[in-house]
C-alpha cells in the first residue's frame, strides 16, 4: 500500500470513527462498540503504525475542529481546550 492509499485509508477510518461516536445520542453504548470495532479493525491490519496513525488524525480533526469553533467565537484554540478539557 502507498503512502497516499494510507494516508486516505487514515482518513476514511476517522470519519468512520466520528460517525460512530455522533451517530445515535439514544445509544452511547453502540457507538462506543462500533468504535471499539473500528480500533480494532485497525490493530488487526496494521498493528500499533497504523494505531498511532489513526491516533494523530483524529487528534488532528479534533484540534482543527476546536480552532475553527474558538475562531467563531472570537477565542485562543488553546483557551477555549483549557475550557472544555481541563479539570
Amino acid at each position: 500500500m502507498s503512502d497516499d492509499e494510507r494516508v486516505q485509508r487514515t482518513q476514511q477510518r476517522v470519519l468512520e470513527a466520528m460517525r460512530a461516536v455522533l451517530s445515535d445520542d439514544h445509544n452511547h453504548e453502540r457507538g462506543l462498540a462500533v468504535l471499539r470495532g473500528i480500533v480494532d479493525q485497525v490493530a488487526t491490519d496494521t498493528g500499533m503504525p497504523g494505531l498511532r496513525n489513526l491516533f494523530a488524525a483524529l487528534s488532528l480533526a479534533l484540534a482543527a475542529a476546536l480552532e475553527k469553533i474558538a475562531s467563531d467565537q472570537g477565542l485562543a484554540a488553546e483557551d477555549l481546550v483549557e475550557v472544555w478539557f481541563a479539570d
